[in-house]
């Protein structure tokens, strides 16, 4: 989803017009505020912003700063629009993690391909962050059995370095597979790596 936040309506529509004669959902913002009260929980991913800087009322670094507060960066990649940048706000941004600053008037075909590429890598950032969190769920000899199972060992030779017996290993291992949602070793190196 793009989410286009700007306070001029022919910008904004406009922006979703381009967003949508390339396949993608976008949903429009008048307000710094409007977008934040809409997006107090995400998708999976697949998210970003089109964040103009000068904006009544709260303005676009405002709504940025909200964002890093809320740890929603880089899942939620943002772009920055704006008709008066200068080069310290845009390097200020980036270095906090700004996906991009791009001024107006900007080519058209050069910004939607910088929202894919951002709509990508937030997907990914995503993915990341649900692996994290299956992680997460294993506990401490679980972690170690993972990681005997990464480095390729077999259930024998996991019990005997961990001094269990081989059907606990396999417990270990069924339950392992379970949180990480696959169903061999192959595919969760594939995830790990």
């Amino acid at each position: 989803m793009l989410h286009i936040v700007d306070d001029e309506d022919v910008i904004r529509d406009s922006l979703a017009w381009l967003a949508q004669s390339r396949g993608l959902n976008a949903r429009t913002y008048s307000g710094g505020e409007e977008f934040l009260d809409a997006i107090s929980s995400l998708d999976e991913g697949g998210d970003c912003v089109l964040l103009d800087v000068r904006m009544p009322g709260m303005n676009g670094i405002a709504v940025f700063d909200q964002l890093i507060g809320r740890g929603l960066l880089p899942r939620l990649p943002v772009i920055f629009l704006t008709g008066h940048g200068d080069v310290p706000m845009a390097v200020d941004s980036l270095k906090r993690g700004a996906f991009d600053f791009c001024e107006k008037p900007f080519n058209d075909n050069v910004l939607m391909d910088r929202v894919e590429e951002a709509l990508a890598a937030s997907r990914q950032a995503a993915s990341k962050d649900a692996i994290r969190a299956r992680l997460a769920t294993l506990s401490a000899r679980e972690r170690e059995v993972l990681d005997l199972i990464l480095a390729g060992m077999m259930n024998k030779v996991v019990a005997d370095k961990l001094g269990i017996s081989m059907r606990t290993v396999e417990v270990h291992r069924a339950h392992i597979f379970d949180k990480m949602q696959v169903k061999t070793a192959v595919e969760l190196a594939g995830l790990l790596k």
